[in-house]
């Protein structure tokens, strides 16, 4: 009997806010509000035309809190799928929890459920794949999943280097997602 393995490929998972589009402390709640960094589009243009699959994998608990719905998030995955189409690439999957921090799900980073979702749904494994993100459950969710934690100074990036606990202190630290994105196209 085999064991069936999922296939090896070129899979980067991404956090949106913070790292795609700007961090509010407030949430992002629209389309209007949803504005991307600067390079931030253009990088995921480059990693899709290099042959990665890009996926984004967010927390959302602004949907529990009753901040915006699942059509205002539509509006903004829309958006964002634009402006990608626009600079020549494509975003392959966005897995979103939706749950507040009390809720008790598994996907809610740092669990690494929206993670192993990506994975079944692309059919691509997590081993060694870049999660780049900003905060540390994104790190923490990388981590446990068997993935490439990868940080990002942008959003909360700067805050999350200065307290890396041990496990973390040896990652990867770039100061944005292009800067990321050329390290990972160079190896």
């Amino acid at each position: 009997m085999t064991v069936a393995t999922l296939p090896t490929h070129r899979l980067v998972v991404l956090d949106r806010d913070g790292v795609i589009n700007r961090e509010s402390a407030d949430f992002v709640k629209s389309a209007d509000e949803w504005i991307p960094l600067d390079g931030s589009i253009e990088a995921i243009a480059r990693l899709s035309n290099a042959g990665f699959s890009v996926a984004i994998a967010s927390n959302q608990s602004g949907i529990a809190r009753g901040l915006f719905d699942t059509t205002d998030l539509a509006n903004m995955h829309s958006k964002l799928h634009a402006l990608v189409a626009d600079a020549g690439g494509r975003v392959d999957h966005i897995a979103i929890c939706p749950h507040g921090p009390d809720d008790n799900c598994d996907c809610r980073k740092p669990l690494p459920g929206l993670l192993h979702q990506i994975s079944a749904t692309l059919n691509v494994s997590l081993a060694n794949a870049p999660v780049i993100g900003d905060s540390l459950r994104d790190l923490e969710a990388a981590q446990s999943a068997g993935a490439r934690p990868i940080l990002v100074r942008t959003g909360n990036g700067r805050k999350t280097e200065d307290c890396l606990p041990a496990a973390l202190s040896t990652i990867e630290v770039y100061d944005r997602l292009g800067t990321a994105v050329t390290a990972l196209l160079a190896e």
